[in-house]
């Protein structure tokens, strides 16, 4: 007979299923399906150990020690709370500033910038492209005079700060930079992160500008200069965040998360980074959904999986390297227009997974987003849904809590296991970059997202409020924010007194500096600093570099 723990297990789980299980569904029956993740994989009803002690230490382990499952620092929060980083922006500099200041009055401990479409697509708010998008889905940044207002009265010196912006990422690095010199900043000192992140563009967004190879290009010269001149600043985020809201399984964001991870190290190694040097200075950025489960082993099987891809891969060693340090954001795509309340208690659940998880860094979505940008008064009842997981709920004072629980370690282990099969695909086809190009990745991510809303019309899927327990007749009555329409007339009335008075020769060769420096291989960071300074705008800094990059058409 043998003494293997795990058939002992085995055998007391089949008679528990025959003896106690059984009788008890014929005589109650169930009160619903199985578990099923967002793959559509059921997950049994009862776990029960499934490792040895040997292969227990192996994958799990002890905080703050590879492979990282159980988190980043030994002591996770019980040394130090997550950043509590609200994303912000909307129509002009002066606005968004006010927001930022009424949220760090009330506890916030880290600045999120949202940039409106026509600045995430290099066009000034003046360009016959930009009408109509001005100031709407984030704020608009035309020019160093704009970056200035937008941070008034905050020394960058003592605040992170966390821009989302891509395709025009070394651009509005370069005006941070600029409006830190004229503070009188330590640039050693400034810290934060830039998105840069411009794959998941071609995947999820579409707001490129360049062709993938120059805007591979414009990613590894911002890490260059970011190793060279700001020590303390995070140089790329990369996004699983707009795979998950453009409908990916939670293993296929962190397949095609890490796959796009991988692509930007293998570019840095080429362009002669030193990936263990780099390493530390990527951080990621995830969504949180409602699967409550699933979501905490998302986030230990993806720093889990990274970790191992390193070592495996890239062969670095430097525990500080391995160490997958992400921002969270609560799943905007969850929020429903009908019954808006009901969207406090999503982002409170999606919160708690987060941080269950072990997110370095939260963003609380508001419950009036699925209506219209939030409100003052809705962002920071978003805020203190964070405060009160901190401070009242007792979670952060042990470290990884749920560490243990045969289902969330169970699930752990098929994320991460699911997430490596998508990653030898990816390879397979030659590497992110060319699964992205072959319309591999889009096509999975489609196909998950129709099987998501087939579930929901057939009711499969609940969604309270929208397909079950709805009130019909009722329309929602919150209070809602409104665009200032003025500051639109506004926003380009200040652009045109800007060209007017800057010293235009000087704007002019610092254009042609960066056109130059485009058809060359030198950095192209610097020269953009130098445009800001000249008082170039963000259009023309972007166009110069259109005309040698060419614009990306994506597929029909």
């Amino acid at each position: 007979m043998s003494n293997d723990p795990q058939s002992k297990i085995a055998k007391e789980r089949a008679r528990w299923q025959q003896q106690t299980w059984a009788p008890a569904q014929r005589r109650h029956g169930t009160r619903s399906k199985n578990f099923e993740d967002s793959s559509g994989n059921p997950l049994d009803s009862l776990h029960t150990p499934s490792k040895t002690e040997e292969s227990y230490l192996e994958d799990i382990g002890f905080p703050g020690e590879y492979p990282f499952t159980r988190g980043i620092h030994p002591s996770m929060y019980r040394s130090r709370l997550w950043t509590m980083r609200q994303y912000a922006g909307f129509g002009t500099a002066e606005e968004t500033n006010q927001r930022f200041h009424a949220l760090l009055e009330r506890g916030q401990t880290g600045l999120s910038v949202a940039f409106d479409l026509p600045t995430q697509m290099g066009y000034d708010s003046d360009h016959a492209l930009a009408e109509g998008e001005v100031g709407r889905s984030g704020v608009a940044i035309g020019s160093l005079e704009d970056m200035e207002r937008l941070f008034d009265g905050i020394r960058l010196e003592d605040v992170s700060t966390s821009m989302t912006i891509n395709a025009t990422a070394a651009i509005l690095l370069c005006l941070y930079v600029a409006v830190g010199r004229r503070q009188g900043a330590d640039l050693r000192k400034l810290s934060g992160t830039v998105q840069n992140d411009i794959l998941k563009e071609y995947i999820a967004r579409g707001t490129y500008i360049y062709p993938p190879g120059p805007s591979m290009r414009l990613v590894t010269d911002l890490f260059r200069y970011c190793q060279d001149h700001l020590p303390s600043w995070n140089m790329i985020s990369v996004s699983g965040y707009h795979i998950r809201e453009a409908g990916s399984t939670a293993a296929q964001e962190i397949a095609f998360t890490l796959a796009n991870g991988v692509a930007y190290l293998q570019a840095a190694r080429t362009a002669g980074l030193s990936v263990e040097k780099l390493a530390p200075r990527i951080s990621f950025f995830f969504n949180a959904h409602n699967l409550f489960l699933e979501e905490v082993g998302k986030f230990r099987a993806a720093r889990r999986l990274w970790a191992r891809l390193l070592r495996e891969r890239f062969a670095v060693e430097d525990p500080r390297a391995l160490m997958m340090r992400f921002h969270t954001q609560t799943g905007g795509s969850t929020l429903t227009a009908q019954q808006p309340e009901n969207n406090v208690v999503r982002v409170a659940i999606q919160a708690l997974a987060a941080v269950m998880g072990g997110t370095q860094s939260l963003h609380t979505n508001s419950k009036d987003e699925a209506l219209s940008l939030p409100t003052e008064e809705a962002a920071i009842t978003a805020l203190r849904t964070q405060q009160v997981l901190a401070h009242e709920s007792g979670v952060a004072d042990v470290v990884d809590p749920l560490a243990g629980s045969y289902v969330i370690e169970a699930l752990t282990d098929r994320l991460e296991n699911d997430a490596r099969k998508y990653l030898q695909r990816i390879d397979d086809l030659g590497g992110a970059l060319a699964a992205i190009e072959s319309g591999f990745v889009q096509g999975e991510i489609a196909d998950a997202a129709y099987r998501t809303q087939q579930q929901v019309e057939s009711q499969e899927l609940v969604v309270v409020g929208v397909n079950r327990f709805r009130e019909e007749g009722k329309e929602p009555s919150i209070p809602l924010h409104r665009l200032n329409q003025a500051a639109v007339t506004q926003q380009k009335e200040r652009l045109s007194r800007l060209r007017a008075g800057r010293h235009q020769s000087k704007t002019d060769a610092a254009l042609a500096a960066v056109t130059e420096t485009a058809r060359g291989t030198d950095n192209l960071v610097p020269v953009i600093l130098d445009a800001v300074e000249t008082m170039a705008t963000l259009g023309e800094i972007s166009d110069a570099m259109r005309q040698v990059f060419g614009r990306h058409r994506g597929q029909a």
